[in-house]
């Protein structure tokens, strides 16, 4: 015969574990969709289009930066807004990262598109979805393609600066490196290439492409684009270490294909971006996207959609940040 304390104890831990259950099929039901916020926001997006646009009008630069940070976002811990989070936040705040600091740019811009979502629909719309339609956003301004953002992401309560430094590329990476790091993150390497053409807009400092512009082989650089960068990047570490060069030296602000025409005569700006195309596997594709500026544009915003993907917080993980450098 049941006692019935314990028949009261075995109700109890019957009934939670219902609660655990329907808790777990919600988080699996959840799913991102471009209508996410169709009734509870409706008009979000425009005020981050807005935004963005505003921001971009002001320097033409901010639309890779942005491009940029959703990238960095998404590769540590999943597209979660992480990247955001400032040293006031959390101590491993993933700006100190090698990869990130001091060279990450736009956390002002995303909190300034956020302030504006939170006068019409507060504590609603994430900061990790933001950086989604911001990258969007700012590659339709300076001329590139668009694509359907998908939505409903939530974010996150942590920042991990060890992830980000093992996670992140390096402007130093072989083409080995680069295929692992995009295939721990379910991209391959049409992915790969596709996205590093968000290089055809942007800059980057000295200190990331000195070592290449001094190596003295033509086999790897081109001997007048090396010394032509050598005239604002001396052979000095102490020296303009954060001078800036553009990463497509044809139309530097401006989205298309630009960027792998300077690949294949051997003008990469990064060690990252020519090992796109010196022997290896991904040449043929580097090619292909210099004959077919269309399918470059195709292939960006099916890889950007594929890149969001990674790894989202949904359902009831995460929460909503109201200030997207700060937690709740």
């Amino acid at each position: 015969m049941t006692s019935p304390m314990k028949f009261r104890s075995e109700v109890m831990f019957m009934i939670m574990a219902i609660f655990v259950l329907l808790a777990n099929m919600s988080t699996c039901r959840a799913k991102l969709s471009s209508k996410y916020y169709k009734r509870s926001c409706p008009n979000g997006a425009n005020a981050i289009r807005k935004s963005i646009t505003q921001a971009i009008s002001r320097e033409r630069r901010m639309a890779a930066s942005l491009v940029r940070l959703h990238f960095h976002d998404c590769f540590v811990q999943g597209c979660d807004a992480s990247v955001l989070l400032d040293e006031d936040a959390t101590p491993t705040s993933e700006r100190n990262a090698k990869q990130n600091k001091d060279s990450l740019r736009g956390f002002e811009v995303v909190d300034a598109a956020k302030a504006e979502v939170e006068k019409i629909c507060p504590g609603v719309v994430s900061c990790a979805d933001i950086l989604a339609l911001a990258a969007r956003d700012s590659s339709v301004v300076v001329g590139g393609p668009s694509w359907k953002v998908k939505l409903g992401r939530r974010d996150s309560t942590t920042a991990n600066i060890t992830l980000a430094e093992s996670d992140l590329p390096l402007f130093s990476s072989t083409l080995d490196e680069l295929i692992a790091n995009f295939d721990k993150k379910g991209l391959n390497q049409r992915d790969l290439v596709a996205l590093s053409g968000s290089h055809t807009i942007g800059k980057a400092q000295c200190l990331t492409f000195r070592g290449r512009i001094y190596s003295n082989d033509s086999s790897i650089i081109d001997a007048s684009f090396a010394r032509a960068l050598q005239r604002t990047c001396p052979n000095n570490n102490d020296v303009g270490s954060t001078n800036l060069a553009s990463l497509d030296l044809v139309t530097p602000n401006t989205f298309d294909n630009f960027y792998f025409h300077d690949l294949i005569q051997k003008k990469g700006l990064l060690t990252s971006d020519q090992v796109l195309f010196n022997g290896g596997s991904t040449d043929r594709i580097v090619v292909k996207y210099t004959q077919n500026p269309s399918k470059f544009n195709s292939d960006f915003g099916k890889a950007m959609i594929k890149m969001g993907d990674i790894e989202p917080l949904l359902g009831k993980n995460g929460i909503i940040r109201r200030v997207c450098s700060s937690l709740n």
